[in-house]
């Protein structure tokens, strides 16, 4: 179904349009293999697990300090 000169594709035309755009950039993806997967898995576990311990040891800290500030003026 061809489209006159000056108009405006349907919504259906437009929706297949994307569709079909959206699945040739899908093709054109570098999809990682499994060993790179694993290894992009194991780093964001570790910062995750360093960053959490980092904020665990920041909170602890601020809560003692405040204890301590609180503890003092009494």
């Amino acid at each position: 179904m061809a489209v006159a000169k000056g108009e405006k594709p349907s919504v259906i035309e437009r929706i297949k349009r994307y569709f079909r755009g959206m699945y040739q950039e899908i093709k054109r993806v570098h999809w990682p293999g499994r060993r790179d997967l694993m290894i992009y898995s194991a780093a964001v576990i570790g910062v995750s697990l360093i960053m959490s311990a980092l904020i665990y040891l920041l909170d602890s800290s601020v809560g003692a300090l405040m204890g301590l500030f609180l503890s003092l003026g009494k």
